[in-house]
């Protein structure tokens, strides 16, 4: 069944919905999860809880990729069960490894002026993304989106480790020169 298909029985409240959903994007759904969370259990708890995410928004919003809006729901909730997981430790993941790679590109002042300019910097950094090279696109996305490890990108691209490592380095910092010349405190 065609995504439109799928979205619309979400919209008739068939139950179906979930089980065609399962069956076309659970693997993805899961494999987003398990990246950032490191664990089978809550991968699968999270992956549970995107279908019932999906139920609950489908109602009012007809999303244009089903994949997408899955994988944003997914990530999203791995990132909260993460967060949960790992208040006070930080967990052998890699995630932990993801996030502290971007810190120099992308500040974490949280105040009234970055929280109105934060559309703003989601734009630059799609343009940014976008302007890439098909291939170091891909190195950025599925590091930096799907939290894939380094060694898991070398071996699907036939990449050298050390590689994919520098490239991505010389993306960030490409990235963090971008925003800056665009004025985002960096």
């Amino acid at each position: 069944m065609d995504d439109n298909g799928i979205i619309q029985l979400y919209w008739d409240r068939d139950d179906q919905a979930i089980t065609i959903t399962s069956d076309k994007y659970g693997h993805y759904c899961k494999a987003i999860a398990r990246n950032i969370l490191n664990s089978e259990e809550d991968a699968e708890e999270c992956v549970n809880d995107t279908y019932l995410n999906a139920w609950k928004s489908m109602p009012t919003h007809w999303p244009e990729q089903l994949a997408t809006f899955l994988g944003k729901i997914t990530r999203n909730l791995a990132f909260n069960r993460y967060k949960h997981n790992h208040t006070e430790k930080r967990g052998g993941g890699e995630i932990a490894l993801v996030l502290d790679e971007l810190t120099d590109c992308i500040s974490d002042v949280d105040d009234v002026e970055q929280i109105i300019n934060r559309q703003e910097l989601i734009k630059a950094i799609n343009s940014f993304v976008r302007s890439l090279s098909v291939n170091k696109r891909n190195l950025f996305v599925r590091r930096y989106w799907y939290a894939d490890s380094i060694s898991a990108i070398a071996n699907d691209t036939g990449m050298l480790q050390g590689t994919v490592s520098k490239t991505l380095g010389r993306t960030r910092k490409e990235l963090k020169a971008y925003l800056t010349e665009r004025g985002f405190e960096i």
